[in-house]
């Protein structure tokens, strides 16, 4: 009898220890998450200044501590709170279990925990919490092993990182970063208190929840620390006595969507874990900046609106309205600010980068360069008189097209200032067939136009182009005749290193005297042409407007000394908007608004442009070259 109990009591042994062998064997695979420990980083973007822009993540929004830059107090009052024996015990507490073993017994269920620090761990990261007893061995087996294999300090760093802090921080330094705007090293005793009180109960404690609740907590900690005799008298009641700011902050502070997820989608190819790895991408854009430029397109759009409820409450023509706009500093390309819609969280297409519209009218400065550039001059004149083109449709039909100006009159004989300041469509068709349409197709083909009819429709802008794309080659205007390309990120860090840093990207297109004639003309349409409406007092402005048929799209393109502003408004689903929509009408008061609120914010911004030609006087002795007129090719668009 005893023989056959001794055997199955060895039998039952050794089905046990296999058990437990199975389980260590099973534990080998996950231990590794918790060696060799590779968390998920926020990645943090910063405009041109240093400012934060938004902090960018999957799932856990975390800065990494290393176990150095973790002030001692903060390692005492969490050892002193969670786990007094850390730096005894091999990584279970025997007294705790026996305590707790106890209790669970008289209740015949798991009620009372005995984890330390360790445990707390290898719950955190490699099991559930499930109060169960092969949990609970699995947890033993885990922190035995974790203790063999890393030292206190590189397991009170992985838990100080690891653990979930409230409010979507996970570790101590986010969680110091995000409730009191503190590194750690800036941290007193009475936020750090309050910090290593979080894990037990992260929502509850939440400070910006119940800052009463987490003041208590921190006070708890205090106390402990000063029975303890870890601080003294002082100490305590400094810190008690203290009552910290507490700021509630979003996990993300994105302050500009727009261009944050366009730099996301631009480098995810070639940083596959540019959301999780912990990058520092400093952007081109200014925060001031981009708060005003989403005001003035926000005031921009509510102007259309109200304009179009105001004419029909019935029937409005614009339940798709949206805009865009992109700010950048002339000189280098660098972008200001950008936003692609009026709210992100509503629409996040981007239109100023990936929405191809057609610019109508904007395209005019760049046929009157082409013309200044042959020899015309500002007082040049052209005729502003009707003409007649026949083309051939699809079907081979016989059509015409009989442009008309805006205002529907004829001027006879109009100089380049004044037919370009006015917009006239007749007197800048009329300029295209004396320059000659091979000409001008060519010269929009080098300025940087791409997929461009080869006929007269050219000539009112009607081919495609993205808000950022007319930006870029707005800039031979702004840049005195050096073309440069528009761009985001300044610079990419990773880990205190440089991966990436950007430069310029510039072509010289055509002479600062040259594009000085331009800017004078450009100068006055804002004084007194269809730009009028972005006129501010204390800063010289250059542009022009652009209105596409049928009210389509609305444009004004504009400069001053040193920063280019573009923009756009339509209707997403390519609807007209009402006629009164001009580019001068909706476009250009955003503009103005900008500039307005740009300065005042940096009255240091150069206001005057340099080396402007007087009223004419300095290009009145060139002659207009004597071209011959060029025959006009076939179109197939029809307007």
């Amino acid at each position: 009898m005893k023989r056959k109990l001794t055997i199955a009591m060895m039998s039952i042994g050794g089905i046990f220890l296999l058990w437990i062998l199975f389980i260590i064997n099973q534990i080998r695979i996950d231990i590794n998450k918790v060696v060799d420990y590779n968390p998920p980083l926020t990645t943090q973007f910063y405009d041109r200044n240093d400012k934060l822009v938004a902090n960018v993540f999957e799932g856990e929004h975390r800065f990494y501590a290393p176990f150095r830059s973790i002030p001692h107090q903060a390692i005492e009052s969490i050892v002193a709170i969670e786990d007094t024996n850390f730096f005894e015990h091999g990584g279970i507490n025997l007294e705790a279990i026996n305590r707790a073993i106890l209790k669970d017994v008289q209740h015949m269920s798991l009620v009372e925990g005995a984890s330390t620090l360790t445990q707390q761990l290898v719950k955190t990261m490699l099991l559930t919490r499930d109060k169960k007893f092969t949990r609970k061995l699995k947890e033993v087996v885990l922190s035995f092993q974790i203790e063999s294999l890393l030292t206190k300090e590189e397991i009170l760093e992985r838990y100080l990182n690891q653990v979930y802090f409230g409010h979507g921080y996970y570790g101590i330094r986010t969680a110091a970063l995000g409730y009191f705007h503190k590194d750690l090293n800036q941290l007193n005793l009475k936020e750090i208190a309050m910090l290593v009180g979080l894990p037990k109960a992260p929502s509850f404690y939440d400070p910006t929840k119940n800052i009463k609740f987490s003041i208590s907590r921190g006070n708890q900690v205090i106390t402990r620390l000063q029975t303890l005799g870890w601080i003294n008298e002082k100490q305590y009641n400094d810190a008690m006595n203290f009552v910290p700011t507490v700021y509630n902050d979003t996990a993300t502070q994105n302050k500009a969507p727009y261009v944050v997820d366009a730099v996301l989608k631009d480098l995810q190819t070639k940083y596959p874990d540019i959301r999780t790895g912990g990058y520092r991408i400093k952007l081109t854009i200014d925060v001031d900046a981009q708060k005003i430029a989403d005001d003035a397109l926000q005031f921009g759009y509510e102007g259309i609106r109200s304009r179009d409820q105001k004419l029909d409450t019935n029937k409005s023509t614009s339940q798709t309205l949206n805009g865009a706009i992109i700010v950048l500093d002339s000189a280098t390309g660098g972008i200001m600010a950008l936003s692609g819609g009026v709210d992100f969280a509503k629409s996040s297409y981007n239109r100023a980068i990936s929405a191809i519209r057609q610019p109508g009218s904007s395209v005019k400065p760049f046929i009157y360069q082409s013309a200044l550039d042959l020899g015309y001059t500002t007082q040049s004149e052209v005729a502003d008189i009707a003409r007649t083109f026949e083309y051939k449709s699809d079907n081979n039909e016989i059509k015409k097209w009989q442009p008309k100006n805006y205002e529907n009159n004829y001027k006879g004989l109009v100089t380049l200032r004044d037919a370009l300041v006015h917009s006239r469509n007749l007197a800048t068709i009329n300029l295209v067939m004396e320059i000659g349409l091979d000409k001008v197709y060519k010269d929009l083909h080098r300025y940087g136009f791409k997929d461009i009819p080869y006929d007269m429709s050219i000539t009112l802008g009607s081919f495609g182009v993205t808000p950022l794309k007319l930006s870029e080659l707005y800039t031979i205007f702004s840049n005195q005749g050096v073309k440069v390309t528009p761009y985001l990120v300044d610079s990419i860090e990773y880990k205190s290193k440089i991966l990436e840093k950007s430069q310029t990207n510039s072509e010289v297109i055509t002479s600062p005297s040259q594009v000085a004639k331009m800017t004078s003309i450009l100068k006055d349409v804002v004084g007194y042409g269809t730009g009028a409406g972005s006129a501010v007092d204390g800063i010289q402005l250059a542009g022009k407007t652009g209105t596409t048929n049928r009210n389509m799209d609305a444009w004004f393109c504009a400069y001053s000394p040193t920063i280019q502003t573009v923009v756009w408004f339509g209707n997403d689903d390519n609807k007209p908007m009402r006629i009164s929509e001009t580019g001068g009408r909706g476009a250009a008061p955003v503009v103005g608004y900008f500039y307005k609120n740009w300065i005042q914010v940096h009255p240091e911004t150069k206001r005057y442009f340099d080396n402007l030609p007087t009223e004419d006087g300095a290009d009145s002795n060139e002659t207009t070259p004597n071209l011959t007129e060029q025959p006009v090719l076939n179109t197939n668009v029809e307007f």
